[in-house]
């Protein structure tokens, strides 16, 4: 213990106080191939491995990981003295390939000048057991001052989960140097770990009360765990701190879970009203009851993955039996990853050309015939998911995010994920478009005036037909937007809309039917107590149930829903 302590915190003396001597005037390239050589002194070589440790040098860690796997080779030179050497990568008919010096990268020549080259089967540089764990461990330490916080936040994670005590004093000369926050909080919190550890009964007590201040969710198990020790040994001090840095982990978990629950609950009930709000227009305003309001959303979530394909590699397709290609652009970098960009509006394009195809076809011989219109459209969805696995196959498809909304934010360890924040703000401006649209537009104004009185607008001229056909087709195309969401989040498959179309519609129902408002007022309480209830009972199947049922009381009281719309033509 004593051995293994002091090799501590001699790397870390060299890791915080800087380079030795031989570090100043050398690259990581010649001291490892001035380690190499010394075959016959394994501590010599361990020890000028140690000195690497901190150094920054980004060859450090492959060269280290070439000596291990046996790619450096010992050539005779002058004087008996060893030269290593790798080989070039260009083997002759004789499978011999040029030598270069490990120490600068040179080509290694004989005393004519010409390039020496070595066969496979040339004598190896070996390793032991000791010099691959100080190789290793300069490898892992390397990546503390990696020029990228979140290298170093990983390695620095990985040394918090191994609780090495040889490893404290390293972890401590690091916190001086760091500078970034959250990779500072992150070596105090691995520091805090690692210091449980400790045999000393005083630095287990630092390690709680760090603990405490910092209270990081991973601390559970080991605070657990020194109660338990401090139980048995009847230290009550120890056993105190303990527990009281364990209560600041538990309300700290605490308060993560409801903002957590607070946020998945909104980006639920976002992702909820992007899919309700189009049924909102077509349901609500309308009072067509669309069941294949579902599969226009796996039109918009279809269209985003033939988009995606069509900037890749192109996608191949076999409708009707009929083998179809459709070519790709092969982009990459910046230019693939806008190809989201491009699959929103076509998304909203393609469901709203299909709405109008199933108005033209299919509604417009049943309004008023809510009956028929629900079995007939219930029909059009069984034909569509049809359609969609003879074109895609009846397998899920995966619609890749792209990196700028595949990462997250993580604010006092709770995790915002970009994509469910790009569906919330992305909410927001569906529906202030919508508000805006049927109430400061012209079109909005016809909307509203047939909707309530249908007579009385086609007497004054309105062309009904043309508002019915305008506004289905752009109800539609919201849900295809809502697709392309959907597409982010999960799979895409022929049956992705049958998993909304039930919670779509109980939206708009307690919302109150036509009411936008109430959409959105709806939309966001079930996402958040849904997320509530999981979280609280552990079950979605039983929130979700525990939901419905809340559902249906509510509306046993209010059958209106919460914002009722009163038009001429109900009151009537």
């Amino acid at each position: 213990m004593n051995k293994a302590w002091f090799h501590g915190i001699f790397v870390a003396l060299i890791f915080t106080l800087g380079l030795a001597h031989a570090q100043e005037t050398k690259s990581a390239r010649q001291i490892i191939a001035e380690a190499v050589v010394l075959t016959d002194d394994s501590d010599a070589q361990v020890a000028l491995v140690n000195s690497l440790t901190g150094m920054g040098d980004p060859e450090t860690e492959p060269l280290l990981t070439l000596w291990k796997e046996g790619g450096i080779y010992l050539l005779p030179g002058a004087d008996g003295v060893k030269i290593p050497v790798t080989l070039a990568g260009d083997p002759d008919a004789t499978k011999k390939e040029s030598a270069v010096r490990l120490d600068n990268k040179e080509p290694y020549k004989d005393a004519a000048g010409a390039v020496v080259r070595v066969a496979s089967n040339t004598e190896i540089a070996e390793t032991d057991s000791s010099i691959r764990r100080a190789m290793k461990a300069v490898i892992d330490l390397s990546k503390l001052a990696a020029p990228d916080a979140k290298d170093r936040l990983m390695a620095i994670s990985q040394l918090g989960m191994e609780r090495d005590l040889t490893k404290l004093p390293i972890l401590e000369g690091r916190l001086k140097l760091e500078k970034d926050g959250a990779v500072k909080r992150a070596i105090q919190e691995a520091i805090a770990l690692t210091q449980l550890r400790s045999p000393d009964v005083a630095v287990r007590l630092a390690g709680c009360k760090a603990l405490e201040e910092i209270h990081p969710l991973s601390a559970k198990d080991a605070l657990e765990g020194i109660i338990k020790e401090s139980e048995k040994a009847g230290d009550k001090e120890l056993l105190s701190a303990a527990k009281k840095a364990l209560a600041a982990v538990e309300g700290h978990r605490s308060t993560v879970n409801f903002f957590g629950t607070l946020f998945r609950g909104l980006s639920s009930g976002s992702v909820l009203l992007v899919v309700a709000i189009g049924l909102s227009i077509t349901f609500g305003l309308m009072g067509v009851i669309n069941m294949a309001h579902g599969e226009l959303i796996v039109v918009g979530a279809y269209t985003s993955y033939v988009v995606q394909c069509v900037f890749a590699e192109g996608l191949a397709l076999s409708p009707f039996g009929i083998k179809m290609t459709l070519p790709g652009m092969n982009t990459t970098g910046w230019v693939y990853e806008m190809y989201f960009v491009i699959a929103l509006p076509m998304a909203f394009i393609m469901a709203a050309l299909v709405g109008l195809a199933l108005e033209r076809g299919v509604i417009r011989f049943l309004y008023r015939r809510p009956l028929e219109s629900l079995l007939a459209t219930w029909g059009v969805s069984l034909v569509l998911q049809q359609l969609f696995r003879m074109i895609f196959g009846s397998n899920n498809v995966q619609v890749n995010s792209p990196a700028w909304l595949s990462d997250n934010w993580t604010v006092n360890d709770v995790v915002f994920g970009w994509n469910r924040v790009f569906v919330i703000g992305f909410a927001v401006l569906i529906v202030i478009g919508t508000w805006l649209l049927l109430t400061k537009t012209p079109l909005g104004l016809l909307i509203r005036a047939v909707m309530q009185n249908r007579n009385m607008a086609a007497c004054l001229g309105v062309r009904t037909e043309r508002v019915n056909m305008l506004t289905f087709g752009f109800g539609s195309g919201l849900a295809g937007l809502a697709g392309a969401f959907l597409s982010q989040i999960g799979n895409v498959g022929p049956n992705l809309g049958q998993s909304y179309i039930v919670d779509a519609f109980m939206t708009v129902v307690v919302g109150g039917v036509g009411s936008l408002i109430g959409t959105v007022a709806s939309a966001l309480g079930i996402g958040v107590v849904d997320q509530s209830l999981q979280q609280i009972l552990g079950n979605p199947v039983l929130g979700k149930i525990l939901v419905l049922g809340a559902i249906i009381l509510f509306l046993q009281w209010r059958p209106a829903g919460l914002f009722a719309t009163k038009t001429r033509s109900l009151e009537s």
